[in-house]
Parts: structure tokens; sequence; C-alpha cells
């Protein structure tokens, strides 16, 4: 299906990173007219842009006005604030206002499964993924997680699109209407483009506009979302037709009511955070008619995402782990939770980075049960350590070399080192795959 109303109208993309590059082609493909504004004066995709278009029109060092004014569609990538000054008056005045989210809900008939939520979404998407593949399923994994959707289309068509979904791309998506929506989870992030708590949680319940069947973590089940066929999941013991977790004679089991599904030592994932995500990735591939034996071949043969609570190495009794792409205070503590309880040792925790506005005192409980030290880096290293230091010892590092050290000195046997940051990364690296490739080698160079 192709939207032919925009055909003689410029569309303005707002934005020229991954994303914006892909709306830019997929309106060339439609033959829209097309421009495009960056506050940056130097984009991170300029040089792809003038590859491709070379004719097409920008604007960039700070969002242009003259273009927007110009605009009947406004194409806005999910790091630009609907709240900037020229964008919002623009939605004031009745323009039109989409993200790549859209665009492409309207150009599929696939079934779409929508994942949203603070944390795990990167994990719980591709093993949703693979569990489609093992079923013989013709699925695409895309998103937030990596891929632009949009780069979709020119592909084959697939029969099941499982895409990841932020808060950001949610704020510009009108009419996805998923086969499953699901919300993994809520704590509190990106504080510095929401003014509360409320507009965050607002704006992650958009997945469930429309939805066919809403999965639904058990701590939100009070959650009015106009969808009445739901299956919750989470860690409790669960009761018919939802997805939990059995504890009997020392093993924990996952569980759908009072079946026994998989003992979790046949889990490669490791913690308490990963028996939930797992039961997450159940719950939407049951919403999906995913077949079981499928999605528990899946489950025993995943062994999880880089930079997500990632092994490197156990050296000398103690192991190392990166998790970088924990990036705010509720992706370190699921962190410190899965660990902390089942290791004989304690947690060695280097954190820090760019903030992004969290509060950090929630990491308090965790950082006083279960780490026996905490090694900062980075710009919010100082607003840490002042709500950190009567937990634990606390250590500022100037480098990521400097912290792998201090941390290979602390740490005694039965411990864990453990990189989650808590924060974003672009005060000291270009992303959080570069944060954590860094930590990796400084790791694997310990002698």
């Amino acid at each position: 299906m192709v939207c032919n109303k925009l055909k003689n109208k410029l569309n303005v993309v707002v934005g020229l990173g991954k994303t914006g590059l892909s709306c830019v082609s997929f309106c060339l493909r439609q033959g829209w007219p097309v421009a495009v504004t960056d506050s940056r004066e130097n984009p991170p995709c300029a040089a792809e842009l003038k590859k491709l278009a070379p004719h097409v029109e920008t604007a960039f060092g700070q969002i242009s006005k003259d273009l927007i004014d110009k605009a009947s569609q406004l194409i806005i990538s999910p790091g630009v604030s609907l709240k900037e000054a020229v964008i919002f008056a623009a939605i004031q005045r009745g323009i039109s206002y989409v993200g790549d989210i859209e665009l492409f809900a309207q150009n599929v008939s696939a079934p779409i499964i929508a994942i949203t939520g603070s944390n795990a979404k990167s994990t719980v998407t591709t093993l949703v993924g693979e569990m489609a593949k093992q079923a013989g399923i013709k699925v695409e994994v895309a998103g937030n997680i990596g891929l632009p959707v949009l780069d979709l289309l020119e592909k084959s068509k697939a029969e099941l699109y499982v895409l990841e979904l932020s808060s950001f791309q949610l704020e510009t998506t009108h009419s996805l209407k998923a086969k499953v929506a699901v919300v993994l989870n809520i704590s509190e992030d990106h504080m510095d483009r929401y003014e509360s708590m409320e507009e965050y949680v607002a704006a992650k319940r958009k997945v469930y506009d429309g939805c066919e069947s809403a999965v639904i973590y058990m701590k939100h089940r009070g959650w009015d979302i106009g969808c009445e066929d739901r299956v919750l999941f989470g860690l409790e013991r669960p009761l018919a037709d939802q997805y939990g977790v059995i504890e009997d004679d020392n093993e924990t089991y996952l569980a759908y009511g009072d079946e026994r599904l998989l003992n979790v030592k046949e889990l490669k994932l490791f913690g308490r955070h990963n028996v939930e995500n797992a039961l997450a990735a159940l719950a939407i591939g049951k919403a999906a008619s995913i077949d079981k034996e499928s999605m528990l071949k899946a489950l025993r043969e995943f062994p999880g995402l880089s930079h997500r609570c990632q092994f490197i190495r156990k050296l000398n009794g103690i192991s190392w782990y990166n998790d970088s792409k924990g990036t705010n205070v509720g992706a370190t503590i699921a962190a410190l939770e899965g660990f902390g309880a089942d290791i004989d040792g304690k947690i060695v925790l280097i954190a820090g980075g760019v903030g992004k506005g969290a509060d950090f005192i929630p990491l308090q409980k965790q950082v006083k049960k279960f780490v026996r030290k905490t090694i900062l880096i980075g710009e919010a290293a100082k607003e840490l350590s002042e709500v950190l230091s009567d937990c634990c010892e606390v250590e500022l590092a100037t480098s990521m070399q400097q912290a792998v050290q201090l941390a290979k000195v602390s740490a005694v046997l039965g411990d864990v080192v453990l990189l989650s940051p808590a924060c974003a990364s672009f005060d000291m690296f270009r992303d959080y795959q570069h944060r954590g490739d860094e930590f990796v080698k400084l790791v694997n160079r310990i002698e």
C-alpha cells in the first residue's frame, strides 16, 4: 500500500541520522517531494544523503523554520523532541507529523509485534524473532534495535515483523494497531526529555493503541489499555493463562499456569532479570500463536546479546560481564539483582556517564545489598559518588582503562566485575557499543 496524497506536497524530514536517511529514501521511492533539516551543522548521514540524492534541499545548523512552514507533513526522527519550538508551533497549527514507524505501519500488511519498555527491549525482541524462526515463520526484526524499519520495505515481504520501539518513536506513531503489543517494564529514563514520569509512561503505553492482543507485565496488571485479549507475565507463581515461575525443591521453572515448561538451568541467559525476559518472550509468542516447542527450543539456544550482561571471561575466580547497554538506573538495578542473588561473592560495579537527568537514589538498595565496590567514570561520577558513598566503597576513575585496573585489584574470589553504567555513553564514547567494546578489549588484556 502506498499513500499518494503527498505526491505533490513537501515532506520535511527533521533529523538526519540513520532513521532520517531511511525516511528520505522512502520518500524518494514514493515520488514524494522531500527536504531535510537538522539542528547539527554536520549531521551523521549528511555525506550519505549527498551521495543518495544531491538535489534534495537541506538546511543544517538549526531546524529551519522556512522549511517547516512550507511542509505538508513533518517526518520527525526519534532523537528530535516534539517540544522543539519550531516543531511544536507547526503541530499546533495542524501540520501533520509522523515518524518512520507510522510510515511503516501504513505500508505493510503482515502482522506486527511491537515491543517497548525501559529495559530488555533488544533482548526480548531478538528472542521473539528467534522463536518465530524456529517455528518456520518468515520474520524480520527491526526498529530501535538497529535496522530502520523503512529499509525493510525494499526487501521481500515478511510473514511477521518484530519491532523494538522506543518512547520517542511511539510519540510520532498514530496507527500502529499491532497484532501483539507489550510494555516490558517501566523505570525512570530520558528525564532530560520528559517533564514527568507520567508523560514518559503515556508515551510507552501508546504501543497498545488498537492492538489485537496485549501482553502485560504483572506489575502493570491494573492498567486500562482498551484491549480485552491479555496475557500476563512476571516473576510470580502464575495463575491460569499467565506466565510466571514455579519454585519447587530448590529448582525454578518457567511455567504457564500449573504447567512447568523449562527449568531455568536450561537457559544460557543468566540472572533473574533474564528469567523475566524469557517469560515475556513466551507470553508474546503465545499471543502471536508461535508453537510452544519452537519457543522452548529458542530459549534453550539463545546466548543473549552483546553489551547486555554479556559474559567476557573468568580469571582467577573472578567473572567479568559487559552490560554497557544498561544506560539507565532501572537497567542497572535489574543487572545487580540478576547477578547479586546468584553468585558466591559480591559485585564490583563500574558505572557512570551522562545521567540524562535521572534520579540515582533508587540504586542505593541494590548497591548496599550486592556491591563490594563501585568505580565511577564520566560526567555523572561525582553525583553518583554522593548518592552511593554510604552504600559501599566508592572510587573515581578518569578512564575506562583505569576503571578496569581498579576493578582488578578490588575483586576477590567469587566476585563479578560488572560494567553497568546506569548512564548514557556520549561523554566519553561514540555510543554504548563503543563503550562496551573498549571494556571487553581491556578485560581480555588482563593477565
